[in-house]
């Protein structure tokens, strides 16, 4: 702001070089009309000007909230101390003689700008942190009493929805959960068939004792059995000392079986022994081993369909599902998204240190019309990503969930369904050059843990010198 357009010319080639965005004044009110529409970061004001002088000027920007915290930097023929004395007086911060050097303008503007910066970060730190505190503060009694009445009337406080589908589900785990009775819990991968069985255990008299969980998927062939009911020492190359399996570990408790029907036949014999006398033999040994477990058995696949196949023993299949409890897909239940949503971006936010509020109106649409192959374990991946990215607090959503869309829409060509999920895997692990982990590996992408995943590999004959049907 300067009245001499010489001193304007100078300084504004200097900042233009520099890289810097400015505006020019030649006056105190086109100024303060500017400064009110534009929010500077910093003002550099002379003092002698007609109309009104620097010190006028720099009062009525201090007066208002909207500029009061923009530094001034006061640049005056005025040498005298007194002038000095009142450009501080009234709020300027700097103050610079003419005839000036542009290099101590700009070092000086410099230093002036990072440090305001500072001051704001710090200040939308502190009131973040604030609101925190606030938000704490009025709502810990009614998160206490919200807790334990969500603990008296179904223990379930890990499973986030208020669906009807969700609602039936859970009274239906509920009834079971106090009894000893064997559960099947069906559902597509990612649908959260764990935290059910997690739920159930928690709800059972067999809470005080371990929740022993097997991932029938993940294991190897060779070594399924050594790792569900044990083995002795030497009872194989390698097993040089006893071992104890799942089932001894569970006794007491309860068992969960994941993906149960990975399961080889042969371990599906022992595992129906165990289920039918609650004994069993340790690989290599000869001793009947009693216990007393819970089973809690899941599955992606239809086991009734698989026992037609020839795949699943009909009588293990029986003795499974005895309680059947199936887990509805998200895009039943989508009136749960929203709660989903907030629960995953505080749980991130939290981790991250983040002060992140919420998602977008538009954001949200997209989560509400988009299919979700994967279920809630895909809706955490996506809400994950923009969590970590964003810089404002409330994050958006990008377009690749229409894209993902339109690919789960092209009409897929006929064959079995291994032979259609063979095809599909070798695709992804090709489009991911091979990388089975990772925000872009083939198992986020697939919607999987990358142990499933490496399962189903093993069980279709998958791997990288084989990438042919």
């Amino acid at each position: 702001v300067d009245d001499e357009p010489s001193n304007l010319d100078v300084l504004s080639r200097k900042l233009e070089f520099t890289g810097y965005e400015f505006l020019n004044a030649t006056s105190g009110p086109e100024a303060i009309e500017k400064a009110l529409s534009e929010t500077p970061d910093i003002i550099l004001l002379d003092i002698m000007m007609p109309i009104m002088d620097g010190y006028e000027t720099c009062q009525k920007l201090k007066s208002s909230t909207r500029t009061k915290e923009i530094p001034v930097i006061f640049m005056t023929a005025l040498t005298d101390t007194e002038d000095k004395v009142r450009a501080f007086e009234v709020g300027g911060l700097d103050y610079i003689t003419k005839p000036f050097h542009t290099e101590e303008v700009l070092a000086r503007m410099t230093a002036h700008v990072a440090n305001r910066r500072l001051q704001q970060e710090l200040y939308q730190q502190n009131e973040c942190l604030r609101k925190e505190i606030e938000a704490h503060r009025l709502s810990k009694v009614a998160v206490a009493y919200l807790r334990d009445e969500i603990k008296e009337a179904h223990n379930f406080e890990e499973i986030t929805g208020e669906s009807k589908a969700l609602s039936q589900l859970l009274e239906q785990a509920s009834v079971v959960a106090g009894t000893d009775t064997t559960v099947l819990i069906q559902g597509e991968t990612g649908t959260g068939k764990e935290l059910i069985a997690r739920a159930i255990h928690n709800r059972s008299k067999r809470h005080d004792y371990p929740l022993v969980k097997v991932n029938c998927a993940a294991l190897p062939r060779g070594l399924i059995e050594s790792e569900i009911f044990g083995h002795e020492k030497g009872a194989f190359t390698g097993a040089t000392k006893q071992h104890k399996g799942r089932f001894e570990l569970a006794d007491k408790g309860t068992i969960f079986l994941d993906e149960v029907g990975e399961l080889s036949l042969e371990a599906q014999a022992k595992l129906l022994r165990v289920l039918q006398e609650q004994e069993f033999e340790r690989v290599g040994g000869e001793e009947n081993i009693l216990v007393d477990v819970r089973v809690i058995a899941a599955t992606n696949r239809p086991l009734a369909s698989e026992v037609e196949a020839g795949n699943f023993r009909a009588d293990l299949y029986y003795r499974l599902n005895v309680f059947p409890l199936s887990v509805p897909p998200l895009r039943d239940r989508k009136s749960d998204i929203p709660l989903l949503v907030e629960f995953f971006i505080k749980k991130m936010a939290r981790k991250l240190g983040r002060c992140v509020t919420g998602i977008s109106e538009k954001g949200m649409e997209k989560l509400l019309e988009y299919s979700w192959p994967g279920n809630i374990r895909e809706l955490e991946n996506v809400v994950e990503r923009p969590t970590i990215l964003s810089p404002e607090p409330v994050i958006e959503i990008s377009e690749s969930l229409a894209k993902n869309e339109a690919v789960e829409r092209q009409p897929r060509s006929i064959g079995t369904l291994e032979e259609v999920e063979r095809g599909h895997i070798l695709q992804v692990l090709t489009e991911t050059r091979w990388a089975v982990e990772g925000e872009k590996g083939a198992a986020s992408i697939l919607g999987l843990k990358p142990s499933t995943l490496r399962g189903r590999m093993r069980k279709l004959g998958i791997n990288k010198e084989v990438r042919g049907g």
